[in-house]
């Protein structure tokens, strides 16, 4: 049955892990979230763990095998900034978006990863705009969020949101603005359905490693605006029928240097280039994915090019030397965790080593804290390892007091289903009824 007055927010707080609540437990909104809420400690989540693979596996409660979002970034060889996966129509099974639609509930979405262009299914929606969308955009924001999903009901807001700061300072002046647009969208509209995504966490993990003060800091302004978005829930009269879910997509581990694996793949021919070390042509191909990578085979038929390439990648993985520790063929990692694609090959890093996808030397390279792939934590690992992300929900579905050590990312979006009583047809896990009281 459908309760058209229940309520239910969703807030990801990005690269967020079980060891951050011990600091946090004595914030404001995270210590009332882990005094009168439930909480699953560590979270395992999907391979590849990275931000908006991990997003699409929240609406949807299926691996990236079946969502169809296998890495942040679109395959693109010789792009070394691809297009990222951020529609929600590549998204290629049914969401808790989709449900809800069909089950007549109100939705806002505030820039979750994969939800731009929604505004089909998605009531409110203030759309993720990524950077590649903002080249030779930067004075016409509002038209990019209009373009990307914005209704006209909803400009306003997003105007306030912007005069309040500037985006193009980054984090964490948007995050400011995320807050902002879901104050706004919940007394205005009281939506039963609200995700949105703050990221001032994994930035400062990035710059500044694992834990650091700065990451601490990070927590502590995200609890402001997860206050200010409580807030904005009790000003709209809805506090007795939300539920208020704070979880995290992944952790992050250290790393000490990059790596491109390319290079050795153009010493033995199977990447061309012409004199100005410009990609020509390729047989095989690694793409990056930070802490793992994903490799290509031009003609992933051929069975001599296959077994060239897995003997090739094998023995060098059993060296030590060139910062990975394994090679999975597509099939192993399909079944141990879910994920297929285009590739053939994926290889999981050395604990210490971050992967590039430049095919011309130096093959080692320094870190770069501008880009999420190379600085000084990251991720895109094998789910479990380094630290791992919690669950915490309050509200009246919750039973408070439960602590459940562990648990699977692939339960998050059928739990929501379960409390608001929807149908997710191709969820591959399942509600956590133990945290339930419903």
């Amino acid at each position: 049955m459908i309760d058209k007055n229940k309520h239910l927010i969703v807030v990801s707080v990005d690269a967020l892990v079980f060891e951050d609540l011990e600091y946090a437990k004595e914030l404001p909104m995270f210590g009332r979230l882990l005094r009168e809420g439930a909480l699953i400690e560590r979270v395992r989540t999907i391979y590849p763990s990275l931000t908006h693979p991990v997003h699409a596996t929240m609406l949807t409660g299926a691996p990236a095998g079946i969502t169809g979002i296998d890495s942040n970034e679109r395959f693109e060889p010789g792009n070394h900034y691809a297009t990222w996966y951020n529609l929600l129509d590549e998204i290629q099974c049914d969401t808790i978006l989709h449900a809800a639609k069909r089950a007549g509930l109100t939705t806002a979405v505030c820039t979750w990863p994969v939800t731009a262009k929604g505004s089909d299914v998605i009531d409110y929606l203030v759309p993720d705009l990524m950077d590649d969308y903002l080249v030779g955009r930067e004075d016409d924001l509002i038209g990019l969020f209009r373009d990307y999903g914005a209704r006209e009901e909803i400009i306003d807001i997003v105007e306030g949101a912007l005069k309040r700061c500037d985006m193009k300072l980054g984090h964490p002046a948007f995050e400011e603005f995320q807050a902002y647009c879901c104050a706004k969208l919940i007394r205005r509209y009281q939506p039963n359905l609200l995700f949105t995504h703050l990221c001032y966490v994994d930035s400062m993990r990035h710059r500044t490693g694992v834990f650091s003060d700065q990451v601490k800091i990070a927590v502590r302004e995200t609890d402001r605006w997860l206050s200010e978005i409580w807030q904005a829930v009790v000003d709209a009269g809805i506090e007795d029928s939300t539920d208020f879910v704070v979880l995290s997509d992944h952790g992050q581990m250290g790393i000490c240097r990059r790596i491109c694996p390319n290079v050795f793949l153009a010493d033995r021919g199977y990447i061309r280039t012409d004199e100005n070390g410009e990609l020509v042509s390729w047989d095989a191909y690694v793409k990056t994915c930070a802490l793992s990578a994903q490799v290509y085979l031009s003609r992933p038929d051929d069975k001599k090019l296959y077994d060239e390439i897995y003997t090739l990648l094998s023995e060098m993985a059993e060296e030590k030397l060139y910062g990975f520790e394994r090679v999975f063929t597509v099939d192993e990692v399909k079944e141990r965790y879910g994920l297929s694609g285009g590739f053939s090959f994926v290889l999981e890093n050395d604990g210490f080593t971050s992967f590039s996808d430049e095919w011309v030397r130096p093959v080692v390279r320094e870190l770069n804290i501008t880009d999420y792939r190379y600085g000084k934590a990251t991720h895109g690992h094998m789910p479990e390892k380094g630290p791992q992300p919690p669950f915490m929900g309050m509200g009246p579905s919750f039973k408070k007091g439960v602590v459940l050590p562990e648990g699977s990312i692939l339960n998050h979006a059928p739990t929501f289903a379960k409390i608001l009583g929807l149908e997710l047809r191709d969820a591959v896990g399942k509600a956590v009824e133990e945290m339930l009281g419903i």
